[in-house]
Order: C-alpha cells, then sequence, then structure tokens
C-alpha cells in the first residue's frame, strides 16, 4: 500500500478533521521567537518564584514555562498564562502567511462536507486572531484551545480531541487529527482518534512512524489532495 493510499484510507473515514494549530496551520513565533517569549515569560515567573523561574529558564519552550509556573503555584500559572496568551495573540499577527498547503486542506476538508476543527495547547484567542487575519474562520466550525488554568489537560492528555468530538457532534473514532508533534499522537491514541503525522521536519517521520501514527506525510498539499480524492 503506497502512502497516498495510507492517506485516503485515513482520511475516507474521517468525517470530521482535527488540525493541530502550531505546524499544520501556521509557524506561530515565526516572527516571535519562542525562546524571546519563554524567557520573558520565565522572568515573570522568577519575579513571583525564583526556583520555579530558575526550572523555566532552561527551556525555550514557552508551553513548557506554563507548565512549570501552574506546578509550582495556581495563582502565579494564571499570571503566566495570560502573559503567554498576549503573547501568542502579537506573535500570530507577525507569523506571516499559513503554512504551505494548510488552506487548501482546510478548504477542501470543509468542501468535502467534513467538519473542520482546530485543536491546540496554543490558546483559542491566538488561533481566532489567526484565522481572522487570514479569512480563515468561515471554514472552522470550532477551536478547542489550551484548558484555561488546566495545562494537565492540554495533549497528550486526550480531553482536547475528546471535547472537540463532541463540539462537532461526532463519535471521536470518525474523527482523525492532523499533528506535528510525538503529544499529537500520544492524544490520538488516546483519545481513539486516527492520526496524521506532518512531518515538517526531516527527523519526525521516522520518529512520528515509530509512535504509531496511521500515517505519516511531509506535505500539506498532499493532503488537500486526498480530502478532494477522498
Amino acid at each position: 500500500m503506497t502512502h497516498d493510499d495510507r492517506l485516503l484510507g485515513v482520511l475516507g473515514s474521517a468525517r470530521v478533521v482535527f488540525f493541530d494549530f502550531d505546524g499544520p496551520v501556521c509557524d506561530v513565533f515565526a516572527g516571535l521567537p519562542a525562546p524571546k517569549v519563554a524567557a520573558q515569560l520565565s522572568a515573570l515567573l522568577s519575579s513571583q518564584d525564583e526556583a520555579a523561574g530558575a526550572k523555566a529558564a532552561e527551556t525555550d519552550d514557552p508551553i513548557e514555562v506554563l507548565r512549570i509556573a501552574h506546578e509550582a503555584d495556581a495563582a502565579i500559572g494564571q499570571d503566566v498564562e495570560r502573559a503567554l496568551t498576549a503573547a501568542e495573540v502579537d506573535a500570530v499577527e507577525v507569523a506571516g502567511p499559513p503554512t504551505p498547503g494548510a488552506v487548501e486542506a482546510i478548504q477542501a476538508a470543509r468542501l468535502s462536507g467534513r467538519v473542520v476543527m482546530v485543536v491546540s495547547n496554543n490558546s483559542a484567542d491566538c488561533v481566532q486572531r489567526f484565522l481572522e487575519v487570514h479569512g480563515l474562520g468561515q471554514y472552522v466550525t470550532g477551536i478547542v484551545g489550551r484548558p484555561s488554568g488546566q495545562p494537565h489537560l492540554m495533549k497528550p492528555n486526550p480531553f482536547p480531541l475528546i471535547a472537540a468530538a463532541e463540539q462537532a457532534h461526532m463519535d471521536v473514532t470518525r474523527c482523525t487529527l492532523i499533528g506535528d508533534s510525538l503529544t499529537d499522537i500520544q492524544a490520538a491514541h488516546a483519545a481513539g482518534t486516527t492520526v496524521i503525522g506532518y512531518a515538517n521536519k526531516p527527523h519526525k517521520a521516522a520518529l512520528f512512524a515509530e509512535a504509531g501514527a496511521d500515517t505519516v506525510t511531509d506535505d500539506m498539499q498532499a493532503i488537500a489532495e486526498a480530502l478532494i480524492t477522498a
């Protein structure tokens, strides 16, 4: 069975397509680098909890800083989360165009009668803003962003996918997720959805295959074409 056949097989049985946001739809921190945001959040965290701030300073992933902040203290976590959400909204304003093939894939999913949902560990606010800026809101039925104040419910927890399936009024097993990280594949397996690994970096293809993705592609345009065919 060829790679294209696998893509057709997965999409053919999916009534709802979940797009992860950062990667498959856009490069969130292309214009406002993630390490810079992580450093700002770590500084904010340090001002309230020095030990947690020191731990956070070791990562350049803003979402990881958020996890560390919440582990330290719920109230501090919420301060950091507000700052992260504001930074994400600023970031998508300067993130540049959508991922090549993403617009076509979203449109193809919608035009083929499927429901399109964005399911992300980024804030729903920044997803909403990006869709507005690029005129994509009309194709997207719903957004499930980071569960506020509950970072333990972010992917790889299946919670966002289960919530998105409920919003779409569809059994979770009739949904497929397009994601570019290991946490997407883990969340999909835990929820019972199929998952397409979007390998936007060369090392990811083998990683996703090993993790048990239903199929792997490095091209969002291929997903668009498969959606039209399927």
